[in-house]
Parts: structure tokens; sequence; C-alpha cells
């Protein structure tokens, strides 16, 4: 199956935030013709008039279903007011999304295998709902979903199998490497859920990635995280999605739109790079 390149728009929020058309021609500019967007519920509408203004779609995108509030990993919270499934889910269907994936829990929900079922309770509640509106529900990870073990095995793996076959994965490659655990083979392990990855690099330098955001991350294909070995394994993936958390552009060189599309084009030297009709 082709898989299709994206990237996701939280990369470029400051900027989408103040200029949305602006932010979003730029991305169009650098090549690509899809995007994950986030936080989309609130401006459904306009984000999907300005994507087809600049031929872009939107095949998945980030909204939380299985979480009311938010901690950073630096421990700092903010509440966030989580709309209902169904409101999230019509929201995506305005804008043609096809998966939506929680994006994030907290740490201190991967303690227990009892909180690892709670959420995937809650996960696959949404999938079913989800499913009446013709919508995947998927789950991302971060590191602390794989630094958490319960019997020998990853809180990312427990979780996988206690979700309902209609909920999907999208691997964050970056993180996964953070957490020290090899992505290929988790991703062989996860199997045919892992529809998704987050392409996201990082010379993993100790110093750097201490801070919040983290200050070691680089274009795709120039750091420490072994992104083609695991793409590589990924045998149901539909899409690739180039990611920053933060973009160090003074240490780095060139701006993060130089960055997303030099992540572009290690993509499509691995051979990905799908077009799509917005």
């Amino acid at each position: 199956m082709p898989v299709q390149t994206s990237i996701q728009l939280f990369t470029v929020n400051a900027a989408l935030e103040a200029d949305l058309e602006g932010t979003l021609a730029r991305v169009a500019a650098r090549g690509f013709t899809s995007v994950e967007p986030y936080d989309f519920v609130r401006r459904a509408e306009p984000l999907a008039a300005a994507l087809q203004a600049h031929g872009l779609a939107a095949p998945t995108g980030h909204a939380f279903l299985a979480s009311t509030s938010f901690v950073n990993p630096d421990g700092s919270g903010t509440t966030v007011p989580v709309p209902s499934p169904e409101t999230v889910f019509e929201a995506a269907k305005v804008l043609g999304m096809h998966t939506v994936i929680d994006p994030y829990t907290e740490p201190a929900r991967w303690q227990t295998r009892e909180q690892i079922e709670e959420t995937a309770r809650l996960l696959n509640a949404a999938a079913e709902i989800g499913a009446q509106h013709g919508i995947r529900v998927g789950y991302h990870n971060h590191a602390h979903e794989l630094e958490a073990t319960i019997d020998g095995r990853t809180g990312l793996e427990v979780l996988a199998d206690l979700l309902d076959e209609r909920v999907v994965l999208e691997v964050d490659l970056y993180w996964v490497a953070r957490a020290g655990v090899d992505s290929p083979t988790l991703l062989r392990t996860l199997g045919d859920r892992v529809i998704a990855v987050h392409v996201k690099d990082g010379t993993l330098d100790p110093e750097q990635v201490a801070a919040y955001p983290p200050a070691d991350q680089v274009p795709a294909g120039q750091g420490a995280v072994p992104l083609a070995e695991a793409i590589a394994a990924a045998t149901a993936l539909e899409v690739a999605i180039v990611e920053f958390d933060h973009y160090d552009a003074s240490a780095r060189g060139g701006d993060i739109y130089d960055a997303i599309e030099q992540s572009r084009a290690f993509l499509s030297g691995l051979g990905l790079d799908v077009k799509v009709d917005a």
C-alpha cells in the first residue's frame, strides 16, 4: 500500500496561531500535500477552507479522547476543555479525516495494569462512536508509555493487547528512541496495528534532551534515531508524518521550513512521497 507523507502542524504551532493561511501556504510550498492538524475542533470550518485553498489534505488529526487534562512531560499541567467524542468526530468529518489520534495521556496513568486497562476502555469506547461516523481512533505515544513496564513488557505493548481491533497506533519514533527501546523491533511486535509513524529525529545528546521541549531535534536522517529501519519494519504503514517538538534554528541553521523540507526529502529518498488530492 502506498505511504503518504504528511506534517504534524504542531511543528509550526506559533506561526499557525498567528497566520493560518500564510503558514499553510508555506507548508505547501515546501512540497507537502497532507497535514496532521491538532486542536482542530474549535476551528474546523476555517481550517478546512484554508486546507482546500492550499491543496492540502488532512487524513489524520490529533484530539483528546481519553483525557480531561494535560500534563506536560516536565510536570507542568494545563486544564484542557475536552469536547465529547461525538463533537470531535463531527469536526473531523468537516476536515475529511479518516483517523483521529489521541496525542497524549500523562505518565501517572502508566504505573499499573489497571490504569492501562482504563485508558484502553476509553479508547475502545471512542472507537465505537467513531465507527458510527466512519472514522478510526488511534493512540500516539511519548517516551513514558515505553519506559513503563508491566510483567516485563512495555506499557504500549500492554495497551495494544487491550485495544479493540479497530483502534490503531501512531508510533513516534523519536520518543521510542528516547525511551531506549529499539524501534524496528517494537514495530514488528506491534504489527499491523501501526498505521502511522511520527518521523522525528534527534542527536539524543543527554544534555539537550533534558530540556523541555527537547533541544536536540534535527531534520530527519540527520540524527541518531533509526528512522529508515523503523519505517521498513512498519508492515501496515499508511502515513509517515514529519514533526518537530522544537527546532533550534540558531544552532542548526536555516529555519523550521527548511527543516521540514529536508525531512520530507528524506522520506522521498525512502520512496515515501505519495501525492494526494485535497
